[in-house]
């Protein structure tokens, strides 16, 4: 397990830093309003937002019954993602799979608090906008999510060699 720690390390960092960016967006700049905003370049705000549901707000729990049953499906995925990290060998994998159990416990902490997840980021280009509004939790799952879907299809796992026998 002494060789997993870096997985956990990520996540214990990716959780801090998700749970202090909301803290000061919420708290000293006192975005903390729906449609709250703080302009800071022109490609990127800060838009205090509430997501009652996952990614691109599916599963929407806007009742008390929904939002322990999203706090119990995500509590069981980062149970899950916790144990993939633990039997992990590829430190890469290892850190990806940490930064989604980092980004999974901010929004689940946030999601028993609050019943929703905080939400700030907002990057547009123009009217454009790529992605919805998010929080750092979100965007390590979604950097992670993409580590480990490139190395999945560009590394080529060892095969064993294969005999031929000739009669």
């Amino acid at each position: 397990m002494k060789a997993r720690r870096l997985g956990f390390a990520v996540a214990l960092l990716v959780f801090f830093l998700d749970q202090l960016a909301k803290a000061i967006v919420t708290g000293p700049l006192a975005i903390n309003q729906l449609g709250d905003q703080l302009f800071l370049l022109p490609i990127f705000n800060f838009t205090y937002t509430q997501n009652n549901g996952i990614s691109l707000n599916l599963l929407n729990a806007t009742t008390e019954i929904g939002r322990w049953m999203l706090v119990g499906l995500t509590s069981a995925i980062a149970i899950g993602v916790a144990v993939w990290i633990g039997r992990e060998k590829s430190r890469i994998d290892q850190a990806a799979l940490g930064m989604v159990l980092g980004g999974a416990l901010g929004n689940i902490l946030d999601r028993v608090r609050y019943g929703y997840v905080v939400d700030f980021a907002d990057l547009h280009f123009g009217d454009f906008r790529p992605f919805l509004v998010f929080n750092v939790g979100d965007a390590a799952i979604s950097i992670a999510v993409v580590i480990l879907l490139l190395r999945a299809f560009l590394t080529r796992k060892d095969r064993p060699k294969e005999t031929i026998e000739h009669a």
